[in-house]
């Protein structure tokens, strides 16, 4: 679906929307949306892209064989996007807290929110069932950052408004799609790349659901979700930035060529704002105007620095080449 340029009304312009204002009045766009990905959702059990077969007892208490790095099928760079990946959807309580707070437990919006949190829990469940039948991390570690990065639990930067939370998600489940469907494919494992693919699925199924109803936000309260567009892209962090050792294992994910500026930019920022005619909504208050242009110049810096990145990235890994062909 496209959106048309939004004529600002008088009665747009008199008074902002207010949460609960807005809430009540999403609520027949959120019912359609949640029928529509309903029919398209396929159902899919996480047990069956586990091979099982693999897997042996830990040493423990049940003394089986201790883990060894030699083990691992996958690659150092998919072992490293595995364990921020999963540990991202561990924190699952706690979004799914801070949606319900926001969006309330009622009615269609309540419908979604247990469902959102439904389809988002088997993609923990099958991939720490994956990663441990594959001896693919070490079980130990991977236990100790779950405690660790549950225990701080997780506070939304995108709490000022439902506006800002929607636009978040809408960003949010586009990148978490590309950060698994690039995992897999950079995971050196075929069957984590089957996997992955089916977790990207459902996370592209979430996506589409917030863009659409952003795209109603839009036309609904321009000024006001322009601003939020805005403020969530321009201060735009992964869920999972709190986790131990985030900053490390971001820069190895990025320059590995899973998920970096230029992707960030070109796969996830720019085909939202596309679909929504972000930048050609016309007839804006001094407000939206404002937020448009404040996104505007954001995005040129971005793609800026993505393209100092990308040379950076060329350089080093030309450095790194040029090291190996030398041993």
């Amino acid at each position: 679906m496209t959106i048309a340029p939004v004529q600002r009304t008088a009665s747009t312009a008199s008074s902002a929307w207010t949460d609960a204002r807005l809430i009540l009045a999403l609520e027949e766009v959120v019912e359609t949306e949640l029928n529509r990905h309903l029919k398209v959702a396929k159902e899919w059990m996480p047990h069956e892209y586990v091979p099982w077969s693999q897997g042996r007892d830990f040493d423990g208490v049940l003394g089986g064989e201790a883990w060894d790095l030699s083990q691992s099928k996958v690659t150092p760079l998919g072992r490293v996007s595995l364990v921020v990946n999963l540990l991202t959807e561990d924190n699952l309580p706690s979004y799914h807290h801070e949606i319900a707070t926001m969006f309330g437990r009622e009615g269609a919006w309540g419908t979604w929110v247990h469902r959102w949190t439904a389809e988002e829990g088997r993609h923990g469940i099958a991939l720490r069932d994956y990663l441990l039948a594959t001896r693919a991390v070490d079980p130990v570690e991977l236990e100790r950052a779950r405690m660790m990065h549950m225990s701080e639990g997780f506070e939304s930067d995108n709490a000022h408004s439902m506006l800002h939370s929607v636009a978040y998600v809408a960003f949010q489940e586009l990148a978490t799609r590309i950060s698994h469907r690039n995992t897999g494919h950079f995971a050196g494992d075929p069957l984590c790349e089957q996997l992955l693919a089916k977790i990207a699925n459902d996370e592209n199924l979430h996506m589409v659901f917030y863009r659409n109803l952003l795209r109603a936000a839009l036309e609904i309260a321009p000024d006001q979700a322009m601003r939020a567009i805005a403020d969530v892209v321009i201060n735009f962090r992964m869920p999972g930035h709190g986790m131990p050792g985030f900053e490390r294992s971001a820069a190895q994910i990025a320059i590995g060529g899973i998920y970096n500026l230029r992707i960030h930019h070109d796969d996830v920022l720019q085909p939202v704002l596309r679909h929504l005619k972000v930048m050609e909504i016309s007839g804006l208050g001094p407000e939206g105007l404002q937020a448009q242009q404040e996104l505007g110049l954001f995005l040129d810096g971005l793609d800026a620095q993505a393209t100092k990145f990308d040379e950076r990235q060329a350089a080093l890994l030309a450095r790194r080449a040029a090291n190996a062909a030398k041993k």
